[in-house]
């Protein structure tokens, strides 16, 4: 009975003076305002389109991005439509082929231009849309496009064959140079190939990548299904980016985002993060990485 009475003051002693619970990530609103996770779903649900930002190295944005689409899936019914940053627009009719069960799941991961990443972070989402019978829109401008846009800016586009454009935003497409996201970019230390041409195009590969996605998530709206988009968080943080150009197309439209964040405090919401996104997902600065 001792060793029983010993052993239970321990574990209060342990629990209460040398242990503290480990968090792996904590919610809050754009206000800093803690809140649960049930809070994104209600949010989501009433919406027309959630922007979900990730860190692309970040496994608990990726959980929750699964996590928020299975939830999503069973409280609409299966009413959801897929899209992410990871896929290029001129490989929608091999992820379609995929999707519809014409081609092997080896045929696809070799033939598909597909992140390094992809198996531990994107494939869960894949397979479940495959498994529901769920649409997944690749809605990114093929990459060899916006480097054309990078080296030369919005101009070089208007060379390319009909064919080419398709999977792009008609151009001309608008553009703000002024948006935080866009002048942020000229500051950047490392943008590949700075110096060898003009800085002032960087951001505007930034930008036909955002005007393209937003396109293609506008012309692949459904009535009475909330679409669900994956990209890296620069790309709708502020409500800028794709998020601005959704809205120049569709001012009324619904639409819930979400950042996600890195902080050594995640009991707080950080200065420069309040207001970044209606949900801001803050994870340990010293999370494990997937690459």
């Amino acid at each position: 009975m001792k060793q029983v009475f010993f052993c239970l003051i321990v574990c209060l002693i342990s629990e209460n003076v040398f242990g503290q619970d480990k968090h792996a990530f904590t919610l809050f609103n754009g206000k800093g305002e803690k809140v649960v996770y049930q809070s994104v779903v209600s949010a989501s649900k009433a919406s027309d389109l959630v922007l979900f930002g990730e860190l692309h190295d970040n496994p608990i944005a990726h959980w929750l991005q699964l996590e928020l689409t299975v939830d999503l899936f069973d409280d609409t019914k299966g009413n959801i439509v897929l899209g992410a940053e990871m896929f290029e627009a001129d490989n929608q009719l091999i992820l379609d082929e995929y999707m519809g069960g014409y081609i092997s799941q080896q045929r696809f991961e070799a033939e598909a231009r597909l992140w390094p990443n992809y198996k531990t972070d994107y494939k869960p989402l894949v397979e479940f849309a495959k498994s529901k019978g769920l649409k997944f829109v690749a809605t990114n401008i093929p990459r060899r496009y916006a480097a054309m846009v990078s080296a030369g800016g919005f101009d070089t586009l208007q060379s390319l064959t009909s064919q080419a454009k398709s999977y792009i935003a008609p151009l001309p497409v608008e553009y703000d140079a002024s948006l935080g996201c866009y002048k942020g970019m000229l500051g950047m230390i490392g943008m590949p190939g700075k110096g060898k041409s003009n800085p002032e195009f960087f951001p505007m590969a930034q930008a036909i990548k955002d005007a393209t996605m937003a396109y293609n998530i506008t012309r692949n709206l459904m009535d009475n299904h909330i679409f669900i988009h994956y990209h890296g968080s620069y790309h709708s943080n502020n409500y800028e980016g794709i998020h601005w150009y959704v809205k120049r197309k569709i001012p009324n439209l619904k639409i819930v985002t979400i950042a996600t964040v890195t902080q050594d405090d995640i009991t707080v919401l950080a200065k420069e993060n309040m207001g970044i996104a209606d949900f801001i997902i803050v994870v340990p600065e010293r999370m494990t990485r997937t690459y």
